[in-house]
Formats: C-alpha cells, structure tokens, sequence
C-alpha cells in the first residue's frame, strides 16, 4: 500500500515542484521550443538523403532510392577528393592551430603589468570580429601578385612570391590566416582556466627552487589539463567541418585541388550546377555521422591515455 501510494504521489509530487519553480520553466520555455522548432523537427528532413527529391512531390512523397546518394558519394572523383581534404586540413589545423591558444594563454599568465596584458589581449582578440570577407580582401592587397608583401621583396632585390595561388604553401597559409584572426579569441578560455589555478601552487614551486620553465610544466599545463582534453576532443568531434567560410573567401582556381572540403564541394553541386538536395543532404548526414564516431573515439582514446574524458575522469576498479 505504501509503495502503491509513494507511485501514485511521485507524479503529484513532481507537478508540484514544477508550479513552484514555475518562473525558471517559463524562462526555459523560448529555449525548449527553439530546440524543437528548428533542431528536433528538421530532423525528419533526413529521409530527403534516401529519397530522389522532386519539388512538386515535397520531401514526404518523392520516391525512396535507399544508399544510390552515398555510393555517389564514394565514387565521384571530387567528392573523394573534397573528404581526403577535409581530413588532411582537419589534422593540420589540429597541428598547427590547437596549440596556439593554449601557448598565447600561458604567455599572458605570464604576463605582470596588467594594463600591458590587456593591450595584448585586444590586439590578439581583435581579428575575431571581423568576418572572413573582410579578412579575404585584405589577405588578398597584402599578399596579392601586385600587393604590399611583393613589393617589400622586391625593394630588396627579391624575386615576387606566389602567396595565394601556390598549390604547395597554400595549406600552410589557411593554418597562418586562422591562427591569426581566431587563436587570440580561443585562448579566452584557456585564461579563464588559468585563473582558477591555486596562487600558492606557484608560490610552493619558486620556494622549491622551480623557475618559470618547470612552473609552467608541473603547475600551469597541469591546472589546464581538464580544458584541454575537453577542447580537443571537441575539436576532433568536429573535423569534418574544416572551415567553410575561410576557404571559400580564400579560394581560387589554382588551389582549388588542394583546398576544395566537403562543404564547399556541397555548395558547389547545390548552387552553382543543377540542384541536387538528395544529394546535399546525404553528403551533410555522411558528415554528422563521421563527426560523431570521431567524437566518441576520441573521448574514448583521451579516457585510456590521460584518464580523463569529455564526461570526466576515468573511475578506478576496486
């Protein structure tokens, strides 16, 4: 009868604390029906990727064609091309961008005039706030065939350099270009991980006889260790989004072979050709999906080497 009675209550019980922190729901409430309105509901649009769309039919009655637009996907020659691109750059950025937020953030904890550390930390920031079609056209006066970089190599007797339309370095300055507009905005989170680190932690070390160099080791990278698994796993989850925005500003016939992802690839075949939306959407699910066994194996790899994942720390046996 008790437990009878404690099911019957549980239901009551649990009406009552919604009334009464009904205030906080209905805050929520704009942010559960955005959720549905334009995150849940789309997801039916899905079925679009295993169907051949026609407009006049709509999405819920054009006819089923099962996995025709994912093996299109694995034999058309660009679409190949535009997934081992975006895999490569991915890894690249992970190479060379990763890490620049983490070093600007060490730096500026350094750092121990703070009018000083907040002049650095404008100027490093700044770049953020403009978009990439700001950012292309200044790329493209500075380093253009006839732009300001050409002329100072040719001030000093240098021959002019194929900044933009060599194939070869063309990859290395997409790496460039980004550290430079967004390492200083993503280095915020990284100080802010800093500033919770214990004072005296630093203070035991330099009585220890510990110098700056092994301060930074054994204290700082330590107090950054949690963020830092938890943005790299974040930032493998999503290799498949290689920068879309940048290197469409960026791009160019020449380099197209080497910087041509899969988003761009998409945008081409969807707007400048004739539209394909099966196909559009088979090509973004294929991206979800890989994205998502990413994320997954890299928690779990980040959980066997360092102990620690994107839902906290390993637990023990025993």
């Amino acid at each position: 009868m008790k437990q009878n009675r404690s099911v019957r209550n549980g239901p009551q019980r649990l009406l009552v604390r919604i009334w009464r922190a009904r205030m906080a729901y209905l805050f929520l409430l704009p942010g559960i029906v955005y959720l549905i309105v334009f995150r849940y509901i789309p997801i039916g649009g899905l079925t679009l990727a295993f169907r051949n769309f026609n407009a006049r039919m709509g999405i819920w009655r054009s006819p089923w064609a099962g996995f025709v637009h994912f093996q299109r996907l694995f034999v058309t020659p660009r679409a190949v091309s535009s997934i081992l691109n975006t895999l490569l750059i991915s890894f690249g950025r992970l190479l060379f961008e990763f890490p620049v937020p983490i070093i600007i953030a060490i730096l500026f904890n350094e750092m121990r005039g703070v009018k000083v550390k907040k002049l650095y930390q404008t100027i490093v920031t700044f770049p953020h706030f403009l978009s990439w079609v700001i950012v292309a056209t200044i790329l493209q006066d500075f380093f253009g065939t006839y732009g300001v970089a050409n002329h100072v190599l040719n001030l000093f007797g240098l021959p002019s350099a194929n900044f933009l339309t060599n194939p070869s370095t063309f990859r290395g300055f997409i790496f460039f270009t980004a550290d430079w507009k967004e390492a200083g905005w993503s280095s915020i989170i990284f100080i802010a991980s800093l500033a919770g680190i214990n004072s005296e932690l630093y203070e035991a070390a330099a009585i220890d006889g510990a110098g700056r160099l092994r301060r930074i080791w054994h204290v700082t990278l330590p107090g950054l260790r949690a963020t830092i698994i938890t943005m790299l796993i974040l930032k493998v989850g999503s290799s498949m989004n290689a920068g879309f925005e940048q290197i469409f500003n960026l791009r160019n016939p020449v380099v197209l072979s080497q910087v041509d992802i899969i988003d761009t690839y998409v945008y081409d075949i969807t707007f400048s050709a004739t539209p394909n939306y099966s196909f559009s959407t088979a090509v973004g699910l294929f991206k979800s999906l890989v994205n998502c066994v990413l994320l997954v194996l890299a928690n779990m790899g980040t959980k066997a080497l360092f102990g620690q994942g994107l839902f906290g720390e390993k637990k023990e046996e025993g």
